[in-house]
């Protein structure tokens, strides 16, 4: 699972191949709530605003 910016996405979707050998699903972070788990407000790559979720 990656939560990355806009501009990290591509790196997180080649990152999640290499380690699953099958596509991920991604999640929007604006248009989605979680219950019981809060999302990092900033990307693992740079400090910038995590927009997507990488599963």
């Amino acid at each position: 699972m990656y939560v990355v910016c806009k501009d990290h996405v591509e790196l997180a979707i080649d990152k999640f191949v290499d380690e699953f050998e099958e596509a991920p699903d991604i999640v929007d972070l604006e248009h989605t709530k979680f219950i019981d788990w809060e999302p990092p407000i900033t990307c693992e790559e740079c400090k910038c605003e995590a927009k997507f979720l990488i599963v």
